[in-house]
């Protein structure tokens, strides 16, 4: 009961809303955190993240972070995977762990009365991981049975055959969940290696919300993140991408096939980037009213959804969609796309997209802000990127600053439909002059 207690205080302790307001707060022990206070309700949410993630994995042990990182509940201090979640279910106190490209993230979320005991549980799993033999040995065969599903995956085949591709000899270029071969190879003192390198303070990011005070979460920082290791892994170089604006077939037997396409994108920092944000919306985004939606869904039916998005990762980045077609759709389905890429390259916007751009970027900006664990997550998210801490409050006026002549400049410039490249899993129709790859 105490856990379904937490899980609703999560959804409710704060509204829809963006005028939160941020603290910064840094300990006695030099650690720094950004804080939303809200007291009305027995519930505090932290977020913690290490920059760096499985793009940290040491060269023969792709897999690693990952595998350590679902250790982490799996024994920690004094406890077996046993005591450990006992202690957890007794606290109704909530961990998540988990590890992508760019970072290493650690949700929790526990009730004011245990908050003492909710730190130092899991202060035991930050600090004191046990890794022992026969939690590695269950939690790799299910981290195998993940890789083995994947090999029938057309989406994840796909996935890793662009990575690679793009990315080349890049960490980005092959999947972060390792190999069957790599996974299978790894021994307990390479997860004590990635635990070292990756859970480390300088690349540490941190987001408080909830029933806690400055003073308050300034002794739990201090508390939590004491013996973590000082100094992380050597982060990896910027990645070169490889866009030829050409097209990629891979075989798969399916009646319907996958696409993916894009080229390279811009940074977050980039003075160009609101305008570029409106106007990759009215392209892939914007629910049924997108471009592409309009062109290859509604109008012409050959997908049922359809959508492409800017994205940066730490090192690289993109402007990448995807679409699932029947087979005797896709080849029209692409010609679509590449007309429209061609066209907002040309043409830009008009005044009506720009402005229902505007309307639906921040109408739905405060959705964002639906719960503690939400904001807390966000509040790293911006430490990450390095936006100043007034963010939040600015961000609309930002969007709707944008003009239509900036709107029409940055769409000639991000847009480039001669490095449009394009990749299809499946068996489609009328893409025999299609490059092969098996």
């Amino acid at each position: 009961m105490m856990r379904f207690i937490l899980i609703a205080l999560a959804l409710l302790a704060l509204p829809a809303r963006a005028d939160v307001e941020i603290q910064s707060v840094t300990s006695k022990g030099g650690h720094k955190a950004w804080l939303v206070e809200e007291h009305s309700l027995p519930f505090v949410a932290l977020e913690i993240s290490f920059r760096g993630g499985t793009s940290l994995d040491r060269p023969g042990k792709r897999g690693s972070v990952e595998l350590m990182v679902s250790l982490l509940e799996e024994g920690a201090g004094e406890l077996d995977a046993r005591g450990f979640a006992e202690a957890n279910e007794a606290l109704a106190t909530s961990f998540g762990f988990r590890a992508s490209r760019d970072s290493l993230n650690i949700s929790a979320q526990f009730l004011t009365e245990n908050r003492d005991a909710s730190v130092a549980l899991l202060r035991s799993a930050l600090a004191s991981p046990r890794f022992d033999d026969d939690a590695v040995v269950r939690v790799r065969g299910q981290l195998l049975s993940s890789l083995r599903s994947r090999q029938t995956n057309p989406g994840d085949i796909l996935s890793e055959a662009w990575d690679s591709a793009i990315f080349g000899d890049h960490p980005y270029g092959t999947y972060d969940g390792g190999t069957e071969a790599s996974v299978q190879s790894l021994t307990r003192d390479d997860l004590i290696t990635a635990y070292k390198d990756t859970m480390a303070l300088d690349l540490m990011y941190v987001g408080a919300v909830g029933d806690i005070t400055a003073d308050e979460l300034a002794v739990l920082l201090d508390n939590l993140l004491s013996d973590l290791p000082e100094k992380g892994g050597s982060l990896p170089d910027r990645a070169e991408q490889n866009f030829d604006g050409g097209q990629t077939l891979i075989h798969f037997e399916t009646p319907q096939s996958i696409a993916r396409f894009g080229h390279g994108g811009l940074r977050r920092d980039d003075q160009d980037f609101f305008p570029a944000y409106l106007v990759s919306q009215v392209m892939g985004g914007l629910g049924s009213d997108g471009r592409l939606m309009q062109e290859v869904r509604e109008k012409r039916g050959l997908t049922y959804g359809i959508g492409a998005y800017l994205f940066e990762l730490d090192y690289a980045e993109g402007f990448y969609g995807q679409f699932s077609s029947q087979n005797d759709n896709m080849a029209e389905a692409l010609d679509v796309v590449r007309r429209e890429w061609a066209r907002m390259a040309e043409e830009g916007i008009t005044p009506e997209e720009l402005n229902a751009a505007k309307t639906y970027l921040t109408g739905s900006y405060p959705l964002r802000f639906d719960g503690n664990s939400n904001i807390a997550n966000i509040l790293v998210g911006m430490q990450m990127e390095g936006l100043p801490i007034d963010y939040i409050a600015t961000r609309n006026d930002k969007v709707n600053a944008v003009t239509l002549d900036d709107a029409n400049r940055v769409a000639a410039r991000i847009f480039q439909p001669d490095e449009l490249t394009f990749m299809v899993i499946g068996k489609p129709d009328g893409l025999s002059d299609a490059d092969i790859a098996n």
